[in-house]
């Protein structure tokens, strides 16, 4: 699932800890660590907070798109 690789990336490029992270998505670190090892399925809503968060498409975090377009 490339999505998992994807919010791995974009936290590892901010240099962010998956418990910053986390925390601005409204969830535990463990939790939010099963988003990156593909153990579990980020909800739409969530997804949205981290495309906005990381001024990237959708489609870039799941994988549809390898360019990872800015929002408007």
């Amino acid at each position: 699932m490339i999505f998992c690789q994807r919010l791995r990336d974009l936290r590892m490029d901010r240099d962010k800890s998956q418990a910053e992270i986390a925390k601005i998505i409204g969830t535990s670190q463990s939790y939010y660590a099963q988003y990156e090892n593909g153990k579990r399925i980020i909800s739409f809503e969530r997804a949205v907070i981290l495309a906005r968060y990381y001024n990237v498409s959708l489609d870039y975090i799941a994988g549809l798109s390898d360019i990872p377009k800015k929002l408007n």
